[in-house]
C-alpha cells in the first residue's frame, strides 16, 4: 500500500489574532493557545487562517507537541514536492556547493532555513539526518530522496534518538535510512584531523556548531591550558597546536577514548586527557595553587527550561569565578554557554559578576555566536543559543 502523500493538504487551522501577528512579526511557531479551530482530523500538513479566513500559509501540525503549528511557507499556494526540493537546495547552496573533502558542516539548520524541524549535517561523504516533529518525520522518505540526488552521499542516517521527539509524541530512534554509513567517519577542521561517532556520538556526532569559534579561540590561546568538558577533544586539539600543554577534562570515558585517539591521529603528544567532574577539578586544582595561561569552558545545557534557569545561572557563574581565579594574569578565558533560555546579556551580566567575586578584571576580545552554517534567523530568538565570549583576565 502507497504512503500517503504529506502535500495532499485537505485540514486547516485557525489561529487568533496574537498568533496571526506572530507570524507576521517573523516567527514560524504557534502555540497550543493560539489554536482557535484545530484540524477535524490529524493531518502532518495543515493550511493556516485567520479569524477572517485569510490563508496565512501551511505549517506543520501536532496535535501533542506545545507548539502546535510550525510554519512550512508563508505563500498562498500550497507546498509541494518541488517546493521541498527548492528549499533543500537553497539551504545547501547557501553553505558553498564545493564540499571540501573530509570537511563537515550543517547544511539545514530547521527553522533557520525555512525547514521547521529538519537538520540535516554532512560529515565527509556522509548526511545525518533528524526529523524533530510530526510534520517533518512525514516528509522523511522525499528527504532522503532530495538529498540522495542534491549531494549523493555515500549513506543517509537517521538520529532521531533525542528527547525533542518525546514532546511530539514520536519515538526515539536511529538507524541507516540509504546506503552505509561507518560507526566512526573523519573529518578535517582547520588542518586538524577527528574521528566522528556517527551513530553514538552527542548530537548527529560533533559539535559542528562550535567550529568557528574552536579556531577563533586558537589564535588567542597560549602557555599551558585547560579545556573543560573537553568531550572528544575538539576544542583542545586546536589549542594544543598553539600551547604548550593541554588538559582535557570530561566525566565521560567514551569521549575520552576518542579524544585520545583524535590526539593520535594527528600525531599531538601535548594534549593530555583526564577524567574528572569539572566543578571538582576547577575546585581542587584551586587547593592546589594550579595555574593555568588559558582556560576552555565549553559546557553542556545547563537550562533545558526555564525552570531549570536559577540553578543554571548559579552553575554559569561557579565555573567562570572559579576559572577566572585559575588564571594566570593577563591569561585567556574561553567561556560559551548553549542554554537558549540564558540571553547573551544575561551571561554577560554573569561574567561581569564572576570577575567582581573573583577580583579579576575582564576585556572583551572576542563576542561570538554559533558558526555561520547554524544562522540566526530574525524574527524568531530560538535560533539563537549559542553564546562564546574570549576573554582577557587581567
Amino acid at each position: 500500500m502507497a504512503e500517503p502523500d504529506p502535500f495532499d493538504i485537505r485540514e486547516d487551522a485557525e489561529v487568533t489574532p496574537a498568533g496571526a501577528q506572530r507570524l507576521r512579526n517573523g516567527h514560524l511557531w504557534i502555540y497550543a493557545g493560539d489554536i482557535v479551530r484545530p484540524p477535524s482530523l490529524p493531518a502532518p500538513i495543515v493550511k493556516v487562517c485567520d479569524g477572517a479566513r485569510n490563508t496565512l500559509g501551511y505549517a506543520f501540525y501536532s496535535s501533542d507537541s506545545r507548539i502546535r503549528l510550525r510554519m512550512l511557507s508563508k505563500d498562498a499556494h500550497p507546498p509541494d514536492a518541488a517546493f521541498l526540493k527548492h528549499r533543500l537546495k537553497l539551504s545547501i547552496s547557501r553553505r558553498g556547493m564545493h564540499f571540501p573533502e573530509e570537511g563537515a558542516r550543517r547544511l539545514v539548520f530547521g527553522e533557520a532555513d525555512l525547514l521547521p524541524s529538519v537538520v540535516v549535517d554532512r560529515y565527509a561523504d556522509y548526511v545525518v539526518l533528524q526529523t524533530l516533529s510530526r510534520g517533518a518525520d512525514s516528509l522523511k522518505g522525499m528527504l532522503v530522496d532530495v538529498l540522495r540526488d542534491l549531494i549523493n552521499p555515500k549513506g543517509i542516517l537517521e538520529r532521531n534518538d533525542v528527547k525533542a521527539r518525546l514532546l511530539e509524541g514520536l519515538p526515539e530512534h536511529s538507524g541507516i535510512l540509504w546506503g552505509c554509513v561507518p560507526q566512526q567517519v573523519r573529518i578535517l577542521e582547520d588542518g586538524i584531523q577527528f574521528w566522528v561517532d556517527l551513530h553514538r556520538g552527542q548530537k548527529t556526532g560533533f559539535f559542528l556548531d562550535q567550529s568557528e569559534n574552536r579556531i577563533a579561540a586558537a589564535r588567542h590561546s597560549f602557555g599551558h591550558c585547560l579545556d573543560c568538558f573537553t568531550n572528544t577533544g575538539a576544542f583542545a586539539l586546536h589549542f594544543a597546536r598553539a600551547c604548550d600543554s593541554v588538559v582535557g577534562v570530561d566525566v565521560s570515558d567514551d569521549s575520552l577514548a576518542l579524544a585520545r585517539r583524535n590526539a593520535d591521529l594527528n600525531g599531538i603528544r601535548n594534549a593530555d586527557f583526564r577524567k574528572g567532574n569539572v566543578f571538582d577539578i576547577l575546585r581542587d586544582q584551586e587547593r592546589a595553587g594550579k595555574r593555568f595561561d588559558t582556560i576552555c569552558l565549553d559546557p553542556p545545557a545547563f537550562a533545558k527550561n526555564r525552570s531549570a534557569l536559577p540553578a543554571a545561572r548559579g552553575g554559569y557563574k561557579e565555573i567562570n569565578l572559579r576559572a577566572m581565579k585559575l588564571l594566570q594574569p593577563e591569561g585567556i578565558l574561553v567561556t560559551s554557554s548553549c542554554s537558549y533560555h540564558l540571553p547573551e546579556g544575561d551571561f554577560f551580566v554573569l561574567l561581569g559578576q564572576a570577575s567582581r567575586d573573583a577580583h579579576r578584571p575582564i576585556q572583551v576580545l572576542e563576542r561570538r555566536t554559533q558558526s555561520s552554517d547554524h544562522p540566526i534567523l530574525a524574527g524568531m530568538p530560538e535560533t539563537h543559543y549559542l553564546k562564546c565570549f574570549i576573554l582577557r583576565v587581567l
